[in-house]
C-alpha cells in the first residue's frame, strides 16, 4: 500500500540536546520571534523564521504557536526527557523596519555562515539592536504624516491649497494620537480623536466658503477627510489581516481583522461626531462621495511616490532607502494603471499590483536585506481603499438605510485588501520558487505546514 499523502504527526526527538543549551536557543528564537512580531513581520514570516534559527542550531523538535498578542515555543525532548515549553506576551507593536532589518541580518549570518555564532553572543547582539535608538529623530516621522496624506490628496489631483491642508491636518493628528498613547488612552478613543480633528479642519473650510472667505484652490475638502482615513487606517492591519488568513494563521488574522474593525469605527464616530454637530448648527457641509473621474496616470505616480517616501519615514525605514520606496511606490502603481482597464473587476487589478510589489519587495530583500514587508506594503500603501473606506462610512451615517447603501462600497473595500494581500503572498511565493532563493525558508515554512 502506498505511504500517506499527508503525514499527520511526526515527532523529531532532541533528546541529545543539553538542557542548558536548548533553554538558550528556546530563549533566544523567543525574543527574536517577539522582535519581529513586534516591529511589523507577518505570523508566517515569523514561524519560518524562528524554525530556521532552531535548525541552525541543531534543534529539530521545536514547534511554534502564534496568536495576536503571544508567541508560544516547545521542544520536544524525547521520552526519557521532560519538554520545554515557553510563552512570550508581545506588549508592543509598532512598524519599525529598520530593526526589523537589522534582526533580519543577523538571523542570516547565523543560519548561512559556516562559522557558528554562538547563541550567548547572537543574543547580545539582538539585544543591542532592539536598544539603538531610532535613525532619525520623531518629528521626522510626523513629517512622514504630512507627506503620506499630501501624497493622497495629490493623486486626486486637486490644489496644492488642499494638499498642504491636508498634510498639516495629518500632522496634528499625529501628535494628538502621540499625546494621548503616552496617557494611555485606548486606540478606540484615540481614533475618534483623530478624525474629529482632520474632519473639523475640512468642515471649517466649507464653513469659510459659506461666508465667502475662498482659498485659492479649496473646492473639494472631501480629500482632506479621505487623506486622513488613509492615514490613520494606513491600510497595514487589513492587509496583514487578509495575509495571515491566507497564509493559514486564522487566530491571528482574526484578531488583526477585529483591530481593523475596532479602529474603522472609531473613525466612524469621529467623523459622524463633527458632522452630526456641524448639520445641527446649520452649517453648509456638503461632503461628497464622489471625487470624479478615476485616478490619472501621472498624478497617481507622483502621489503614489509621496506616499511611498511618507509611509517609509513613518516606518523608521533607514534614509538611503526612501527614494528606492517612493520608486517601487509609482511603479506599481504604474503596473495597476496598466491593468485597470482589462481587469475592472473588484480585486483583480490590485491583485496583479499586489504581484509587482510581492516580487519586488523579495528581490530588494535578497539584495539588501530591507524586510520584504516593509518593500511590498511600500509600494501598495497607495492603492488602499481609502475612498471605498469613506464611501462606506458615510452611507452608514448618512441614510435609515446605511448598512444596506455602504455594503456595495464596504465590499469593493474588502475585495481591494484580500487582492492586495493575495497578490503580495504570490508574488513574495513564484520569486522564490522561480530562482531558487532562500532554500532555508521555503523548507522551514514546510515545516510549518506539514510535509506532503
Amino acid at each position: 500500500m502506498d505511504a500517506p499523502t499527508q503525514i499527520i504527526s511526526v515527532v523529531t526527538m532532541d533528546d541529545l540536546i543539553p538542557q542548558r543549551n536548548a533553554r538558550l536557543v528556546i530563549d533566544f528564537c523567543l525574543r527574536a520571534g517577539e522582535a519581529m512580531l513586534a516591529t511589523g513581520a507577518s505570523a508566517a514570516d515569523v514561524v519560518a523564521t524562528v524554525l530556521r534559527i532552531s535548525t541552525a542550531y541543531g534543534i529539530k523538535g521545536m514547534h511554534v504557536d502564534i496568536t495576536f498578542t503571544s508567541l508560544t515555543i516547545s521542544i520536544h525532548r524525547g521520552m526519557n526527557e521532560d519538554p520545554m515549553s515557553v510563552m512570550r506576551i508581545v506588549k508592543v507593536r509598532t512598524t519599525d523596519y529598520s530593526r526589523l532589518q537589522d534582526v533580519y541580518v543577523l538571523i542570516d549570518e547565523i543560519t548561512s555562515t559556516g562559522d557558528q555564532l554562538a547563541v550567548e553572543d547572537a543574543r547580545e547582539r539582538l539585544t543591542s539592536i532592539l536598544t539603538n535608538p531610532h535613525p532619525y529623530r520623531r518629528w521626522v516621522v510626523t513629517a512622514g504624516k504630512g507627506i503620506l496624506a499630501g501624497g493622497v490628496v495629490v493623486m486626486f489631483d486637486v490644489s496644492f491649497v488642499l494638499v498642504l491642508v491636508a498634510a498639516a491636518s495629518a500632522m496634528i493628528s499625529d501628535l494628538i494620537t502621540r499625546q494621548l498613547g503616552k496617557l494611555l488612552v485606548p486606540a478606540f478613543f484615540t481614533q475618534i480623536a483623530a478624525a474629529m480633528v482632520t474632519t473639523s479642519i475640512a468642515v471649517f473650510i466649507f464653513w469659510l466658503r459659506s461666508m465667502g472667505i475662498e482659498l485659492p484652490g479649496s473646492n473639494n475638502p472631501t480629500v482632506i477627510v479621505i487623506a486622513g482615513i488613509v492615514t490613520l487606517l494606513s491600510g497595514v492591519g487589513l492587509t496583514a489581516s487578509a495575509r495571515d488568513a491566507i497564509d493559514g494563521y486564522y487566530v491571528t488574522a482574526t484578531a488583526r481583522g477585529m483591530e481593523v474593525l475596532m479602529l474603522t469605527l472609531g473613525l466612524a464616530v469621529g467623523i459622524s461626531i463633527v458632522l452630526g454637530t456641524a448639520l445641527r448648527l446649520g452649517l453648509p457641509v456638503t461632503v461628497s462621495t464622489s471625487l470624479g473621474d478615476d485616478i490619472g496616470l501621472v498624478p497617481g505616480v507622483v502621489g503614489s511616490a509621496l506616499i511611498g517616501i511618507g509611509f517609509a519615514l513613518t516606518s523608521y525605514v533607514r534614509l538611503r532607502y526612501v527614494m528606492l520606496m517612493a520608486a517601487v511606490a509609482g511603479l506599481v502603481f504604474a503596473a495597476y494603471s496598466a491593468v485597470l482597464p482589462f481587469a475592472a473587476q473588484p480585486g483583480l487589478a490590485p491583485g496583479f499590483a499586489g504581484i509587482v510589489a510581492g516580487i519586488i519587495g523579495y528581490l530588494v530583500y535578497r539584495w539588501i536585506k530591507v524586510p520584504e514587508s516593509a518593500m511590498t506594503m511600500a509600494g501598495i500603501i497607495s492603492l488602499i481603499p481609502g475612498l471605498a473606506v469613506y464611501r462606506a462610512l458615510y452611507s452608514f451615517m448618512d441614510s435609515e438605510f446605511g448598512a444596506t447603501e455602504g455594503l456595495p462600497a464596504m465590499v469593493i473595500a474588502l475585495a481591494t485588501g484580500i487582492g492586495l494581500a493575495a497578490g503580495t503572498t504570490i508574488g513574495g511565493f513564484a520569486t522564490r520558487r522561480a530562482f531558487g532563493l532562500d532554500r532555508s525558508a521555503m523548507l522551514a515554512g514546510r515545516r510549518t505546514r506539514g510535509a506532503r
